[in-house]
């Protein structure tokens, strides 16, 4: 296995790129997340068509070539130090054949986002490159908690991640090491069969989601299942599942961490014997805490569940 690249940490000053690489945002939901930038000390410098809107069965903000021409502007201008995602949405599997890495490469910095943005990570992931699995600008208007924000900052910094969390019913106890994968459900299924895929073979998988039936949850854990996911992987973090099923019919429909949703995913993978934890605080949810894509975790899941990140 080869070993990931972490971008380098960043310096007072830096230039910070804001793009919308999947779905339409308008000015107002973005600028307390701008301003933030700003307070932390950084540049935000927004990309041509952050605010463009393009209608095709669904607003995305721009055509498919503006939202490219975005995305590798942003990964390859030398000037940028780290680019960060306005919100997810759907449309960036539109990106994944022309996105380009040739300067990036050379220059790697910090991706951060994640529902839709789990496709992006994944590439990039693919090419060797971490990335960080946390909030998006526009969230910021939505009340999540501040110290979402302040942890991402953090690994920008240069600081690693460790999280202690309480214990969950159906945790399965034990202890694995390796290389974090995954994000967003939906695009991990729809990912699975194509050149843009994560390998999960040794992998820690971390899963959430938001909005989705339980028999469409249940499709995509079987489908994971079928292609063999939960034969390779060392170990599974679930996060956050919410506004899940039928509103009228759930009533954890609001919850961060549905119940039901949790035990749907335990009786699929009861079989496997590597260590499970359940309740993870990042995803659609206001504790979205990031995690590492690409990072090298420890986990360890006993009475009390600690996930320590290792550069």
């Amino acid at each position: 296995m080869k070993r990931i690249i972490f971008p380098k940490s960043l310096q007072k000053g830096d230039k910070i790129a804001v793009i919308s690489p999947a779905g339409a945002v308008e000015p107002s939901q973005l600028e307390k997340g701008i301003e933030m930038i700003r307070n932390k000390g950084y540049e935000p410098v927004l990309g041509k068509h952050l605010y463009s809107n393009f209608s095709h069965g669904y607003h995305y903000a721009g055509t498919e070539k503006e939202r490219i021409n975005d995305i590798n502007w942003a990964l390859n201008d030398d000037e940028i130090s780290a680019v960060w995602a306005s919100r997810g949405g759907y449309g960036c599997q539109h990106l994944l054949e022309n996105i380009d890495l040739k300067k990036f490469s050379k220059n790697p910095k910090w991706y951060i986002g994640y529902s839709d943005n789990t496709a992006i990570q994944s590439y990039l992931l693919k090419h060797g490159f971490a990335s960080i699995h946390g909030q998006t600008i526009k969230t910021s208007s939505f009340g999540v908690t501040e110290e979402s924000y302040n942890l991402i900052f953090d690994i920008l910094n240069g600081k690693s991640l460790e999280y202690g969390i309480k214990s969950h019913d159906l945790n399965k106890m034990g202890f694995c090491e390796g290389e974090l994968v995954g994000g967003n459900l939906a695009l991990i299924y729809a990912l699975l069969g194509t050149d843009y895929s994560f390998k999960f073979k040794n992998r820690i998988l971390f899963i959430e989601d938001i909005g989705e039936n339980f028999y469409a949850l249940d499709r995509m854990i079987m489908s994971l299942e079928l292609a063999g996911v939960f034969k390779k992987v060392k170990g599974l973090i679930v996060g956050g599942m919410t506004n899940m099923g039928n509103e009228k019919e759930n009533t954890s429909y609001n919850e961060s961490f549905d119940e039901f949703a949790n035990q749907l995913i335990s009786d699929r993978i009861s079989k496997y014997n590597f260590p499970v934890v359940y309740g993870f605080p990042n995803g659609h949810i206001k504790d979205n805490r990031p995690l590492i894509i690409g990072g090298n975790v420890k986990l360890e899941v006993e009475d009390k569940v600690t996930i320590k990140f290792e550069n």
